[in-house]
């Protein structure tokens, strides 16, 4: 991955790029980056920027030194941006496929077998796999993807073992030995065990540790490194990205980059949203709940129940978002000019649909619903049988929304 295959973040690409070439880089690093900002995709690029044969000169060495034949060596322009990797270089090639030999990752993983540590080069297919598909993707994700189901990941001694094996031995190919950990926040006490490798490492050797909560790292590690925040991105950034590479209408990208705050994986999940219409099955449910009675709610519970769990999710979701936005269109005069502009470049028919559910349901009662369907949520992620669940939560909905009754959720 290249920088410039990055949404926004040109001031951290710069730093990035002026610590490296200033010789100003400390042997760890923390990125320190809210889900969906890109976070590991700064990482893997700033990693594969080091071992890029173009920027750290060994390209040139070999194009320039004298031929065989005795003729004068030809001189070579250098046309390559040097405030960026070559991307067609052998290392930058496998460096962009997760294959470089001396680029290592560290991330959750969960154990093969009852018996087995976990290690993360158990799953090292999946984790390509996954990242070149999902370079925005959060860790609940990651650990679906590896069919964890309700499995913790976590990243064990065994592994911290491992890296410091890894890290001892040479490099095979670029200066530099580097070793990427996404999510430290699932090293318990044993990460303990990498202080004396991250404290006094061997030459050339660059820890990068990519987190969202600086919280829950072990303040041993944290002390140790040199922070690098991660701004959120800006609006602008994700409607550019989602008009030119997914082809939007100029409308439904203000939404949806209004929608995400700043979150790319968000932003993903709104443009599932639009494809999949989840605003009209939300219209018949709360017809159904409202209006129509029995009849209707029967067949739109034999719908849902019928296109999977994951899809489930993601309307429920939608329903939440839905009604956040709903509270925050109630607070417009305490939010100021700001954020009326931004109602005013949204998708109309979404902000309609949060006006009308304003007049609908009161805070309290909003407050009720988004609570059953996180509960909701929680039970889809566990198997419940879908018919029972949307039934029982469909009955919930109408004494919230007909009798005002928020008992339920007490």
């Amino acid at each position: 991955m290249q920088f410039k295959d990055i949404i926004g973040q040109e001031a951290t690409k710069q730093h990035l790029v002026n610590m490296y070439q200033q010789n100003r880089l400390s042997h760890a690093l923390l990125f320190l980056a809210r889900e969906g900002v890109g976070g590991l995709s700064l990482a893997r690029a700033f990693s594969q920027f080091i071992v890029c044969e173009q920027v750290n000169g060994k390209s040139n060495q070999s194009h320039t030194s004298a031929s065989l034949f005795g003729e004068d060596a030809p001189s070579v322009s250098n046309p390559i941006d040097l405030n960026d990797s070559c991307g067609t270089c052998p290392a930058c090639l496998k460096a962009s496929k997760l294959i470089h030999p001396d680029i290592h990752y560290s991330y959750p993983a969960i154990k093969k077998k009852s018996d087995d540590a976990p290690y993360s080069s158990d799953f090292a297919i999946e984790w390509r796999e996954y990242i070149l598909q999902n370079p925005y993707g959060n860790s609940y994700e990651w650990l679906q993807f590896i069919n964890a189901e309700n499995k913790q990941g976590n990243i064990s001694a065994k592994e911290c073992d491992e890296i410091n094996r890894k890290l001892s031995l040479k490099s095979f190919e670029a200066g530099y030995k580097i070793l990427i950990m996404w999510m430290p926040e699932f090293l318990g006490k044993e990460g303990n065990k990498l202080l004396k490798l991250i404290e006094e490492p061997p030459p050339n050797t660059l820890f990068i540790f990519v987190a969202e909560n600086q919280q829950l790292i072990l303040p041993t590690i944290l002390s140790r490194t040199q922070l690098v925040k991660i701004p959120l991105l800006h609006q602008q950034d994700i409607v550019q990205q989602l008009i030119h590479k997914h082809g939007l209408s100029n409308d439904i990208a203000q939404s949806i980059a209004i929608l995400c705050d700043g979150n790319y994986r968000e932003a993903m999940e709104y443009l599932q949203q639009v494809e999949d219409n989840w605003e009209v099955m939300l219209r018949d449910w709360l017809n159904s709940i409202i209006k129509s009675g029995p009849v209707a709610q029967v067949k739109w519970i034999e719908d849902i129940s019928k296109i999977g769990r994951e899809k489930q999710k993601q309307f429920l979701k939608y329903f939440t978002q839905l009604l956040e936005y709903a509270i925050r269109i109630r607070t417009i005069g305490a939010l100021g000019h700001n954020s009326s502009n931004a109602m005013k470049e949204g998708q109309q028919s979404f902000i309609d649909f949060a006006i009308r559910f304003n007049r609908l349901c009161d805070f309290s009662q909003q407050e009720a619903i988004v609570k059953e369907l996180d509960t909701a949520t929680y039970h889809i992620e566990r198997n419940a049988n879908a018919k029972i669940l949307f039934h029982a939560l469909t009955i919930k909905l109408y004494h919230i929304i007909s009798n005002k009754s928020v008992i339920l959720v007490s």
